[in-house]
């Protein structure tokens, strides 16, 4: 997994995600799932393209409950995207790397 992307947990969400001075995008995940999977290495990819403007953080929906249902996430991967410590956008299902960017883009 590249340097860029933080895996977070229940305890470190705040610190990771809520009090970023960046955007931070949040991707909601699990091992067992395949389009999960399907998007990390375009995720992986983009946090070298974003670099200093967006930060990548990974929060496993099976180890992080609490922040799981905290944010309502009953799709994965869902991936939310937080602006001053507020969602100001989300992502549904593995989308290719065009829509991601369309994304990173219209929100940062």
């Amino acid at each position: 997994m590249s340097g860029n992307i933080i895996n977070t947990t229940d305890a470190n969400f705040e610190a990771d995600v809520l009090n970023s001075d960046i955007p931070v995008i949040v991707d909601f995940w699990a091992a067992w799932c395949a389009p999960c999977k399907a998007i990390a290495p375009v995720l992986e990819v983009l946090s070298t393209e974003y670099e200093g403007k967006v930060k990548i953080v990974k929060v496993d929906v099976t180890a992080c409950e609490a922040t799981a249902v905290n944010y309502n996430i009953r799709n994965i991967p869902a991936l939310l995207m937080f602006k001053n410590g507020e969602v100001v956008a989300q992502q549904i299902g593995a989308v290719p790397k065009s829509k991601l960017v369309s994304f990173i883009d219209e929100n940062i």
